[in-house]
């Protein structure tokens, strides 16, 4: 088991973290849902933040004073510190492994301002930054000969006392279940946007998966109220409209033509501002006309191409109807500042883990620096972990049976009611009452509803009762995750009767 690392998410903090571990010397595999480039960081459009060397107009004290100011004071400020410091060496290392930043005409990496910063500080690939950031930690990873078991749905993490000793994951392709031993495991599942089912920038996957093994292996969860909505996704199917569509100088109008808040305001003040117009009757458009079709090809393209794809609009000659929709959540399992869990052996980072440098509100432009800081300390520490562990072996057999008679279990529950429809029920009520703003009565509504739902599961089960790629089967699972995390985050609003970031009670 020594010297063993289990890297659960093929998105851009798992790849990072693998290939630190690797380097280390550990043993490598990654354990993934999806394939790597299906992951959410390839919708990360914008940029990635860091205060360069040869910048003299910007500093890394701004930088921390813009993450501390969105944070809302629940955030660590030497965390902070501490990400906003790296953020150079960061870029560097992305740089030198080749991901091919947009250069300016003296050869510097191109940067232009998100919202809720001070200065021009988002390093860029064109608007395909968090996508060609992600290919080419995929090749890197190859290139190691790193090990990746594609299509491996998270069941649980497994323990011996307070301390990992594997997980147990069910082969989607074979129905199967499969027991990997570590004494070191990262989990890098992504966030649980997906409860807000169509109603988000995210792809069907982000159910929080890993969040919902954390919390059943006994870990902290912290946070899970703040959930942060882009204030620019496209009207009709909720397609992320980059945040450098503003940066780069668009504007929001209302229907009369009326522009009615700073575009570049931190995210909550924006979506807020927007859902106001909403509330009014107003709809919201963005407007990037005025930067013209060779700037927009050059530098905006994919939101032009989704921009056309999605609602027959070409935003070169016509305004782009948006809305708010949910996008990233900071809350996650909590980890202290090596990355660690209060599980030995566990570790988080990325959007599934609070590494407390968000708090209330991400910056824009941080995600992307999280994963790689703290994806580059996740894998040292794990892999230095698993060469310290002198831990006794799983008895992996007994751990396979008991798995499998729990998933039996799941597979005889009656087909009495149709879990798709709570599913979609589930997803309106959180976009309406948990939403951009809220209240205590709607939130105990909630509450009380979600708990009703939860008492159901049992006569939820299964139409398809096959094992291969059953979709069905998965659906459900995650289903349930996502109940049990959907609870944490109505009693985390209703706990927290103050607004703070984008958490925003209107009582």
């Amino acid at each position: 088991m020594n010297n063993n690392v289990l890297i659960i998410g093929a998105g851009g903090a798992g790849l990072v973290a693998a290939l630190n571990a690797h380097n280390a010397g550990a043993k490598v595999t990654i354990i993934t849902k999806e394939y790597p480039t299906r992951s959410q960081t390839c919708m990360a459009q914008g940029g990635i933040n860091a205060v360069l060397p040869h910048v003299t107009n910007d500093s890394v004290e701004e930088h921390i004073k813009n993450t501390i100011k969105s944070a809302h004071g629940l955030a660590e400020e030497q965390m902070i510190k501490h990400l906003c410091e790296s953020a150079p060496k960061a870029i560097e290392w992305l740089d030198n492994i080749g991901v091919p930043f947009s250069r300016t005409k003296d050869g510097h990496i191109a940067q232009r301002r998100l919202g809720g910063a001070s200065g021009s500080r988002a390093c860029y690939a064109q608007d395909y930054t968090g996508l060609k950031i992600l290919h080419t930690l995929y090749d890197q990873v190859l290139a190691c000969g790193i090990d990746i078991l594609n299509e491996r749905y998270l069941l649980n993490i497994l323990k011996e006392m307070n301390s990992v000793v594997g997980v147990s994951v069910l082969n989607i392709r074979s129905g199967e279940v499969e027991i990997y031993e570590s004494s070191s495991v990262v989990l890098a599942t992504g966030g649980y946007s997906k409860i807000y089912g169509s109603h988000t920038t995210n792809s069907k996957s982000s159910t929080g998966d890993g969040l919902a093994a954390a919390l059943r292996a006994g870990a902290n969860l912290l946070h899970m109220e703040f959930v942060q909505f882009h204030p620019t996704a496209l009207k009709n199917s909720a397609i992320l409209i980059s945040e450098s569509a503003r940066g780069e100088g668009g504007y929001l109008l209302n229907s009369k033509g009326e522009r009615f808040t700073n575009e570049l305001a931190p995210r909550d003040e924006v979506a807020r501002a927007i859902h106001e117009q909403v509330e009014m009757g107003e709809e919201v458009f963005l407007d990037i006309r005025h930067l013209g079709e060779e700037f927009i090809n050059e530098e905006l393209p994919q939101e032009r191409k989704l921009a056309k794809l999605y609602e027959n609009i070409d935003p070169v000659y016509e305004l782009i109807p948006v809305k708010p929709v949910a996008h990233y959540t900071m809350g996650g399992v909590e980890v202290d500042k090596n990355t660690k869990t209060n599980i030995d052996g566990l570790f988080a980072v990325g959007e599934c883990a609070n590494q407390k440098v968000h708090g209330a509100n991400r910056l824009g432009g941080n995600s992307l620096l999280e994963l790689v800081v703290f994806g580059k300390e996740a894998g040292l520490h794990a892999a230095e972990f698993a060469k310290d562990s002198s831990q006794s072996s799983l008895h992996v057999k007994k751990s396979q049976e008991d798995e499998e008679k729990l998933l039996e279990a799941i597979r005889e529950y009656k087909n009495e009611i149709n879990f798709y429809e709570f599913r979609k029920r589930v997803a309106e009520l959180f976009y309406t009452k948990v939403g951009i703003v809220r209240n205590k009565a709607d939130l105990q509504s909630v509450h009380g509803e979600i708990k009703d739902i939860k008492s159901k599961i049992p006569l939820m089960g299964v139409s398809d009762k096959s094992k291969a790629y059953n979709t069905n089967f998965i659906e459900f699972l995650e289903f349930a995750n996502m109940l049990d995390l959907c609870e944490l985050v109505v009693e985390g609003a209703l706990k927290r009767e103050v607004s703070c970031g984008a958490h925003f009670r209107v009582d």
